[in-house]
Parts: C-alpha cells; sequence; structure tokens
C-alpha cells in the first residue's frame, strides 16, 4: 500500500492525544460522506454522559488538522436524532421528529432502539439520509498523531498498533509480528526498520512460504562457488544483503525444517556459515519475522520461537477497525483515481454493504473489492456478493434462476401475483435476491413487492422478545426462522445482532 498525504485524513487527530486514559468514551467517525475528504472526522464524549445530538449542524467532528465542522450534509434532518447510554451499557437511539430516513447496522430503524455493549465494542453503522455514514463505537484511547501513515486509520486497534511498532523501533529487539493475512504485517515491519537507527540501511523482505527445502540455508545464508550444481560462482544470501539493516522473513512458520537450526544460531550469536564455506560469517541485521498462525507445535522450533518472540506485536484484523473502513475505500479509490485519470464514486448502499462485512482476507481483500467495485460501478449497481469472488449464500437457487430468467426478460409488477412472489421467496431460502432473479425482476421491485406483500412483513416488525422465543425454538437457523415469520433472512440475521440476540458464529450460511 502505497503512502497517502495527511490532506486525505490518515493522521490522527493531534488535538485530542490523552495519555493513560481509562474512562469509557463514546467515538463518532464519518464513515461515508458526500465530501469524501470528511471521511475518518471523528467526534468523542464520555460514555455514560448527557445524551448526544446528532444533526446537520452538531456535534462537531474534528479534522487531523484540528478544524472543528458539524456534519453539513442536506440529507441530514435539522431535528437531531440522539444518543443516550443506558444503565446496563447499551446506547439507546431515539429518532427525530422527522421524515429523514434512519438505519442501524443496514437495518431501518421507525422507533426507539438499542444497540447491545458487544456491539458497540465493535462498531455499530448508523446511517442517516442517503449520504452519511457514522460508525459508533467505545473506546478508551484517544488518538494521536499518526507517525506511520502507510498504515490507515484512526481506530483504538490501528493506534494500539502504531504505538506498538513505534516503541519497537527504538530499540535492536527481534520482532513476531502476529495476525490474520492481509492485515500489513509487512507494512508493519518496513514502519519499524523506517522510524529506526537502521533506516539509511537496506530493508529485505523474504517470504519464507517461497523457500524450496533444498536451497532454502543458500538463499538465507548464501553458498561458495560450487557449493551446490549450478552455482558458478559465490552468492551473498539474504543475510548478507541486509548487512546492517532489517531482515524481514514473512510467513516464518513455513521456514524449512533444515534452516530452523541455522536461523535459532543467528539469533543467539549472529554467527552462520555460507553453504560450502568453512569461514564464520557474522551477521548484522535486525531480524523481524512474521506470521498468521500459531506456532506453539512440534512442527516448529520452539526454542527460535523463544528468541523470535522477544517482542511481539499483533496486527489487528479489519473486523476490529469498523471505523477504519471508509478512510481505506477512500484511499483505494483515490489510488485508483490516480492510475486511471479519471474520478470515481461508489454508491453508499454498496459502500454500507462493504462496512457491515468481517473481510477475512483483511485490507489486501478489501482492496481488491473496491476495484472490482470501481470497474463495475460504470456499467452496473455493485453487489458485494458478486465481488467477494465466493459462492452466494444461495448457489443453486441462485444459478437456476440466472438460467431460466435472464435479466433482460423483466416482467410488469401488476403481473405478479401474491402467491407467486410467496412461493418465489420459499424457493429462494428467503434471500431478497435469489427471489428477484426467480421471478425476473430487479431488487427494487422485489423490495416493493415485499413491502405490499399481506402476508410477508420487514425483520423490524417483530418485538425483540417475539423474535429471542423464535430463535430459540428454531435452534438460531435464520434460514428456518425467516421461512417461519415469512420475512427476508439476511434482515432477519442484521435485527437479530442489533439486539445481541444470535452470535455471528452460529449465523454461517444466512442468505443474502
Amino acid at each position: 500500500m502505497a503512502a497517502i498525504s495527511d490532506s486525505e485524513y490518515t493522521m490522527s487527530l493531534p488535538c485530542m492525544a490523552s495519555h493513560g486514559r481509562k474512562e469509557a468514551l463514546l467515538s463518532l467517525t464519518i464513515v461515508w460522506h458526500s465530501v469524501l475528504d470528511r471521511v475518518g472526522e471523528q467526534y468523542f464524549a464520555p460514555y455514560g454522559g448527557e445524551a448526544i445530538a446528532v444533526s446537520r449542524f452538531a456535534p462537531l467532528f474534528v479534522r487531523p488538522d484540528g478544524e472543528q465542522r458539524p456534519l453539513g450534509e442536506r440529507c441530514v434532518a435539522r431535528s437531531p436524532v440522539l444518543l443516550q447510554a443506558t444503565d446496563d451499557g447499551a446506547l439507546k437511539i431515539v429518532l427525530p421528529a422527522s421524515s429523514m430516513r434512519v438505519q442501524v447496522d443496514g437495518v431501518a430503524v421507525a422507533s426507539e432502539t438499542l444497540i447491545g455493549p458487544e456491539t458497540l465494542r465493535t462498531g455499530a453503522l448508523l446511517r442517516l439520509g442517503g449520504g452519511v455514514l457514522l460508525c459508533i463505537n467505545q473506546r478508551t484511547l484517544l488518538p494521536t498523531t499518526n507517525r506511520i501513515p502507510l498504515l490507515v486509520g484512526v481506530s483504538e486497534s490501528i493506534e494500539l498498533a502504531r504505538r506498538a511498532l513505534c516503541r519497537a523501533a527504538g530499540t535492536d529487539m527481534q520482532v513476531l509480528l502476529r495476525g490474520e493475512t492481509g492485515t500489513g504485517k509487512e507494512l508493519a515491519a518496513r514502519a519499524i526498520h523506517d522510524l529506526g537507527r537502521r533506516a539509511a540501511e537496506p530493508f529485505v523482505a523474504v517470504n519464507m512460504a517461497g523457500l524450496s527445502d533444498t536451497l532454502a540455508a543458500a538463499d538465507l545464508f548464501g553458498a561458495a562457488k560450487g557449493a551446490y550444481t549450478g552455482a558458478d560462482s559465490a552468492r551473498h544470501g539474504y543475510f548478507g544483503e541486509a548487512a546492517g539493516g532489517t531482515l524481514f522473513l514473512d510467513e516464518i512458520g513455513d521456514a524449512p525444517p533444515e534452516v530452523q537450526p541455522m536461523l535459532l544460531r543467528v539469533l543467539e550469536n549472529g554467527e552462520y556459515h555460507a553453504l560450502g564455506s568453512s569461514r564464520q560469517q557474522v551477521s548484522r541485521a535486525r531480524l523481524i519475522a512474521a506470521t498468521d498462525r500459531e506456532l506453539n507445535s512440534a512442527k516448529f522450533n520452539q526454542p527460535l520461537l523463544w528468541r523470535l518472540e522477544a517482542l511481539v506485536i499483533r496486527m489487528p484484523a479489519l473486523r476490529q477497525r469498523r471505523e477504519d473502513l471508509g478512510l481505506l475505500i477512500v484511499h483505494f479509490i483515490r489510488r485508483w483515481e490516480a492510475a486511471n485519470g479519471a474520478a470515481a464514486a461508489l454508491p453508499i448502499a454498496f459502500v454500507g454493504e462493504m462496512c457491515a462485512y468481517d473481510w477475512p482476507g483483511n485490507v489486501r481483500q478489501l482492496s481488491n473489492v473496491v476495484q472490482r467495485a470501481l470497474l463495475a460501478a460504470s456499467d452496473t449497481t455493485p453487489v458485494l456478493e458478486e465481488l467477494l469472488g465466493v459462492p452466494p449464500a444461495m448457489p443453486v437457487v441462485a444459478d437456476a434462476a440466472r438460467r431460466e430468467t435472464p435479466p433482460r426478460n423483466r416482467v410488469k409488477l401488476g403481473s405478479i401475483s401474491a402467491q407467486a412472489v410467496l412461493r418465489a421467496m420459499e424457493s429462494a431460502g428467503w434471500s431478497v435476491r435469489a427471489g428477484a432473479l426467480l421471478l425476473g425482476v430487479s431488487r427494487p421491485s422485489m423490495y416493493k413487492l415485499l413491502e405490499a406483500h399481506p402476508q410477508i412483513r420487514p425483520a423490524t416488525a417483530f418485538p425483540p422478545e417475539e423474535l429471542r422465543v423464535t430463535l430459540e425454538g428454531n435452534g438460531y437457523d435464520i434460514l428456518r426462522c425467516a421461512s417461519v415469520l415469512k420475512t427476508p433472512g439476511e434482515a432477519l440475521r442484521r435485527y437479530a445482532l442489533l439486539h445481541g440476540l444470535l452470535v455471528k458464529e452460529r449465523n454461517k450460511g444466512a442468505p443474502g
């Protein structure tokens, strides 16, 4: 990921710097705005204090340069949405006396709504009107100036990671970076190097998974001429190339067993031998390793692990950084615009879907999907499920629907009976998208048919207690509950999560 300037608001807020703060704060982060330069601005207030009024004119969100300004978006009502902490740690949302549409985590709300404590910790998405998305979450740490602009974000988790990386940069200790794939471990390693005293020396990155078992020792430690077939001249190896700089060993868990004792020796006393040479060499390189899996097993040299773990820094997953998603999306849009020489945009509904997704591939996956979406947006409305490159939740139904009803064969809504709509939704497993394909109508048209149907109700029409009883009686199977209640499954899933009635892990296979 290339560095981006502070004009794109990747800095944290210098005016809000604080040390050792422990009381809970309520944070509002602009995740999307019609003016993309506003994305990433934040507002903080003590959690549990007075109700916060969110309207077109209040509160004042802080920019990285310290300037404060309200949302100022015409789609946001003058009459405020009130956010009030409850005694049990939840957040009550009181709607304004206006016609402004309000959604929480993609679910339209028409009355007073509660956001549970667990949802607040991960971040809830509040959509106001048709142009603003806010991430609401609890945190205890106020941001400081970002010294690592390569690591974009204003969330507490990325702030903690950046602070740890800055501390590591002030030492020569070995560092083990842990984190899922796509969380920016190589960027973190480069940040440690660039901020440390070795910044003028080489930074050498090696993917250990790409080393062959037979030549791994030569690749790492070098080889004398004639040490193996094809060695027509001496080679330095990665330790030699790194010299007095930094050697980054990515995917350290894939290090061939033959070289693990050699790595341990280098870490213990700095000594190593090139393959086929009796001359002892001494490494002055600093070692930083990274892994996306646990190494506490007999398959990995445990003394080596203990040496690597002099400092351990965990890079947060994207689902732990929900308030950073807008900034990252804007960054990828800006990068696209620079590469293609043209302005680009994404619809807010699609951005909302992206911000609600958990991103198992993290930043790398998000980057790929944004690029695919920008390609698709010129011709059609992007569909997240398709752009993720994974099969839809109802693959058989969806594929059959595509074959039986091509998109160009749209039918008039007045010709579709209520019985046909109900039959299509049952066949589609209560997936709106698959049901629309079966009927040969667009998704917006399908929503109109559902709203007009006498038997199908929106998820928000069910009191939380009734939904809880239905979930318990059906083994927390969303597909079954959707069929029982006759309501679209994905909206039901979001509504259940919003009220803390459904653990995400129980919901594998929910319809889209």
